[in-house]
C-alpha cells in the first residue's frame, strides 16, 4: 500500500536521492543497506540529538519528528554499533545510528553518548523515476563502483588514523589549505566511515576544489560491501576533475571495521600512493600505526594528531619511531613540508612554487 506523508527532516545520507517534504512511501521496506526509509522519532535526547540535513546544516531532533534517512550499519568505537535487520516492516523499532541519518538496530552503545534515539519505521520512500515505482535507495550513486583505477591519477596522499577522533580531518584540512594557498588544485575524498557530509564540507571550506565520499558510490557506511571499489570510484572521479594532488582521508582507525586495511592492501591503490599521513592519539598508537602500515608495504611520511600536541610527544615519536612528527594545527608548514618530501613529482613542485617558507607558516 502506498500513501503520502509530510516529513519534518531529511537527513544528509539521502542527498543523492530526490526527496521532498511531501513524499510517497510504501509499506514494503527492502532490508538492504541504502534503502531510503521514513521513520518517526520516539525519544527526546539531551545528547547526540542532532541530524545533518542535505546541505550540511545540523538540526535538533525532537520526539515526534518524521525523518527520512537510510538503512545502514555502524561499528563505531566511540559511538554506536548497529546492523540492518534481516527484515524491516512498518511499526518496527530501530535507532538513529549517526548524525547523517543512518538507521539500523543498535547492538552496542558507548556510555559517553548514551543510548541512541529510537525510531518507528513508517515505510520506504518510493522512487518512481524508472519504469516502475520501487523503494528508493542511495545505491547506485553518482560515482561508480570501479574495479580498477584509471591511468593518469594525480599524486595521492592518504590520511589514516590510529582510531576515531585522532585528528585525521584536521590534518587533511591543514594540508588542503597549505597546498591550495600555493596554487594547487586539491581534490579530496573520505573513503571509509559512515555517511556524513561534515568532514568533506570542511575540506571544501579549506580550499579543496572537489570532495567525494563512499556515500556518493551508494554506501551508507563501509562496514561491509564494495569498500575498495567505492574508494577507486572516488579516486577516479577526482581524476576527472583535473586536480593536481589528491588528499584522501580514511575514516575510523587502522584496526577498525570500516575496511581501512582492505583499501590499504589493494595493490593498485598502494602503488598509486605517494605519501601517508598517520594521525595518532598518543606515541604508542603512533608506533603501532607505523608498524601496521609497514606490514602492508606503506611508509609513513609524517605523524600528527594529539600525539604531537606538544614537544614531548613529537620528540618521542621522532626518536623512537624514526618518523617526522609535526602537529597539523600548530605547525602546518612543517607538517606539509614533511608530506611534500615524498611527493617527488615536478608538476607538484612547480605548481606549488616554493615551499621554503613552510616551516614558518602559521
Amino acid at each position: 500500500m502506498n500513501m503520502m506523508i509530510t516529513v519534518d527532516k531529511i537527513a544528509s545520507s539521502t542527498r543523492n536521492v530526490p526527496v521532498s517534504r511531501q513524499t510517497r512511501l510504501t509499506h514494503v521496506v527492502p532490508a538492504h543497506p541504502g534503502t531510503v526509509v521514513v521513520v518517526r522519532v520516539l525519544d527526546d535526547k539531551a545528547t547526540y540529538n542532532q541530524l545533518e540535513d542535505v546541505h550540511g546544516r545540523m538540526m535538533t531532533v525532537h520526539r515526534g519528528d518524521v525523518v527520512v534517512g537510510v538503512l545502514g550499519a555502524r561499528r563505531a568505537l566511540r559511538g554506536y554499533t548497529g546492523v540492518v535487520p534481516e527484515a524491516v516492516k512498518p511499526g518496527d523499532t530501530l535507532h538513529l545510528l549517526n548524525l547523517g541519518g543512518v538507521i539500523g538496530l543498535c547492538t552496542s552503545a558507548n556510555a559517553e553518548v548514551g543510548p541512541p534515539a529510537r525510531v518507528e519505521v513508517l515505510g520506504a520512500v518510493i522512487d518512481d523515476r524508472g519504469e516502475r515505482a520501487v523503494a528508493a535507495s542511495i545505491r547506485p550513486g553518482p560515482i561508480g563502483l570501479d574495479a580498477q583505477l584509471v591511468p593518469g591519477l594525480a599524486p595521492l596522499v592518504l590520511v589514516v588514523g590510529s582510531c576515531m577522533h585522532a585528528g585525521k580531518t584536521a590534518a587533511t584540512c591543514a594540508l588542503v589549505r597549505q597546498l591550495s594557498d600555493r596554487g594547487l588544485r586539491v581534490g579530496t575524498a573520505k573513503v571509509t566511515g559512515v555517511a556524513l557530509r561534515r568532514d568533506t564540507l570542511e575540506m571544501l571550506d579549506h580550499g579543496a576544489v572537489a570532495a567525494y565520499t563512499f556515500a556518493d558510490a551508494g554506501l551508507p557506511s563501509t562496514c561491509a560491501g564494495d569498500v575498495v571499489q567505492a574508494a577507486r570510484g572516488c579516486l577516479n572521479a577526482l581524476r576527472s576533475d583535473g586536480v593536481d594532488v589528491m588528499v584522501v582521508e580514511l575514516g575510523d582507525g587502522l584496526l577498525g571495521e570500516y575496511g581501512v586495511m582492505d583499501i590499504l592492501k589493494a595493490d593498485d591503490i598502494r602503488a598509486a600512493t605517494s605519501a601517508v599521513v598517520l594521525a595518532a592519539s598518543d606515541p604508542v598508537a603512533a608506533w603501532g600505526g607505523v608498524k601496521l602500515l609497514e606490514a602492508v608495504g606503506l611508509r609513513t611520511s609524517v605523524v600528527t594528531g594529539p600525539a604531537t600536541d606538544n614537544d614531548a610527544g613529537s620528540h618521542a615519536i621522532s626518536s623512537l619511531v624514526g618518523v617526522a612528527a609535526h602537529n597539523a594545527r600548530s605547525a602546518p608548514g612543517a607538517f606539509t613540508l614533511a608530506v611534500l618530501r615524498d611527493l617527488d613529482l615536478p608538476t607538484v613542485q612547480q605548481a606549488a612554487r616554493s615551499f621554503s617558507d613552510l616551516h614558518t607558516a602559521a
